[in-house]
């Protein structure tokens, strides 16, 4: 059987992935704790890699916050080290890189945003993420790697971190409805996002793995629809049961990572080249959502 490296695979696409990969690959999944990528020397992972012989090595591992320092840390620094190593170790596998919507920037309402729009982030964390694309498209382009980037927009779903819009939102329900309180206060609801289910990009990552060829190495991975993040959030408190009021307050933490940014809906006609199209109802994702979330109590 053949192997698949994941790094990141206790993270919330990570694990996923993880299940997704596994029955038709032997999927090794390091431990951040003996191998931190932030930290490893590029030999360190060159060995981890021809040890391994790996088909492809899949990096799901990142951060949503922090200093730019930080963000270029785990974004940018970590995939050129990957990208020499699987090039020195594994030249023939293919390093798939779980990236980010965050590198468009501002698209005007409306557009359904291609590979092809210019990139242009508004954030540290964006243009970590672009700057870790470019560094793998000069890779392909040399012909020293097999890469692809999969930029997801908006991954929700089971297990979903509190940084994130709606994860935070199930948490606040959650100890609303424990505390027997009537409200809760997130930050401005009003843009629009294109949420895809975790389990779907999953499924995008193993349908990049196992394809002899891509369409192109950046491959954008949504719903390919925009939905109000305020109707996602009262979907939630819908199934929640919560009948309290939902305030909006200024963007803090998280929010400032897509702030200025009304509009996200992706074009995901060439991953769909692949044969992979979403299939997880938005409904069906909310309330995959709180029955972890509640499940904490």
């Amino acid at each position: 059987m053949a192997t698949v490296l994941v790094f990141g695979a206790d993270g919330f696409v990570g694990r996923h992935v993880r299940v997704a990969l596994a029955g038709e690959y032997a999927v090794v999944c390091p431990p951040r704790a003996r191998c931190d990528l932030a930290v490893a020397p590029v030999a360190e992972l060159v060995e981890l890699i021809r040890a391994h012989r790996p088909v492809a090595v899949v990096n799901c591992a990142g951060r949503l916050g922090g200093s730019d320092h930080d963000l270029v840390t785990a974004h940018t620094l970590v995939t050129a080290k990957l990208v020499e190593a699987v090039a020195t170790a594994a030249p023939r596998a293919r390093l798939v890189r779980v990236g980010s919507a965050g590198e468009y920037g501002v698209v005007p309402t409306g557009v359904a945003v291609p590979e092809t729009w210019p990139a242009e982030p508004v954030s540290g964390y964006g243009v970590s993420h672009l700057a870790a694309t470019r560094l793998m498209g000069l890779a392909v382009t040399a012909g020293r790697l097999d890469g692809v980037v999969l930029r997801v927009f908006n991954p929700i779903g089971p297990g979903l971190s509190p940084e994130n819009v709606l994860g935070r939102a199930a948490g606040l329900l959650r100890s609303a409805s424990m505390r027997g309180e009537s409200e809760i206060t997130l930050g401005p609801l009003d843009a629009y996002r294109d949420f895809v289910d975790v389990r779907d990009v999953a499924s995008a990552v193993a349908a990049v793995v196992a394809a002899p060829a891509v369409p192109q190495p950046v491959l954008n991975v949504g719903a390919g629809r925009a939905t109000r993040v305020r109707a996602v959030v009262r979907t939630l408190a819908g199934v929640a049961g919560f009948t309290g009021a939902v305030r909006e307050a200024a963007p803090s933490g998280g929010g400032r990572r897509s702030a200025g940014v009304p509009w996200m809906r992706a074009d995901i006609s060439a991953v769909r080249r692949l044969g992979w199209s979403p299939s997880h109802d938005l409904n069906d994702t909310v309330k995959a959502i709180w029955a972890e979330a509640a499940g904490g109590s």
